[in-house]
């Protein structure tokens, strides 16, 4: 016959960090494949295999809190996707970068549309400010890689336009059933970050400086030679504008 005690749950007993990073690890799966309204702390005590007691030890603000501090994570892990070591071209380190941060958005899709769109009945003030400190926090790590010391506003506008561009693109790539393939994706967004710098080059000065050191270490086979390849036969015709 079993004994009691053999039919007793039995906690791991961990430290005051690991349990929590726990908890937040359990949250941050089910936020990434349910909306966050959808998430309750039960369903959170079940997946980490904990009673609702012991969530609310760690977390006594409620789901509230819980979510912020998620929110909180997966903003930390988003936000180091574009650092990259300051070496080699330019597209081959976005290309890096736009692969996790791809990877992220593939990994945690309900999650990341539910926290791109808004509209959640968790949403406040504190949680749109951490989606804003992630775009904040992108655009500053892709003008450190232009190496410019003082970015002007026309530099500044077109990095922080093309990170909305990379998080509308997320979106619509999940609403189109993940299609087309991450890689394909990732290639369209560094030639269109190469394409609206040399737009913003014509009209500032600073761009294009920044234009002319990226290109010296681009190479024939890379993505901007290939994008010139594909790109020049198409406004060969408009010679006449010129």
């Amino acid at each position: 016959m079993t004994s009691p005690a053999a039919t007793t749950p039995a906690y791991r007993r961990l430290s005051v960090e690991a349990r929590r990073r726990q908890l937040l690890d359990s949250a941050l799966t089910l936020f990434a494949h349910r909306a966050p309204e959808e998430v309750n702390l039960d369903d959170v005590a079940e997946a980490a295999g904990v009673s609702r007691p012991l969530v609310y030890r760690y977390f006594p603000g409620g789901k509230q809190q819980l979510y912020e501090a998620a929110l909180r994570s997966a903003a930390d892990d988003l936000e180091q996707c574009f650092a990259e070591p300051p070496e080699g071209p330019l597209t081959r380190r976005l290309s890096r970068a736009l692969d996790r941060y791809l990877a992220f958005v593939d990994q945690h899709d309900t999650g990341f549309s539910a926290l791109l769109q808004g509209g959640s009945v968790v949403e406040t003030s504190r949680t749109s400010a951490i989606v804003d400190g992630v775009r904040r926090a992108a655009a500053e790590h892709i003008l450190s890689h232009l190496d410019v010391p003082e970015p002007g506003p026309r530099l500044r506008m077109t990095v922080r336009m093309w990170i909305t561009a990379v998080e509308a693109a997320s979106l619509i790539w999940l609403d189109e059933e993940k299609q087309p393939p991450l890689d394909e994706l990732r290639d369209m967004l560094v030639e269109q970050f190469m394409a609206v710098l040399v737009a913003t080059a014509g009209r500032d000065p600073q761009t294009a400086e920044v234009v002319r050191r990226a290109l010296t270490l681009e190479t024939p086979e890379g993505p901007v030679g290939a994008l010139a390849r594909r790109v020049l036969p198409v406004v060969a015709d408009a010679a006449h504008l010129l």
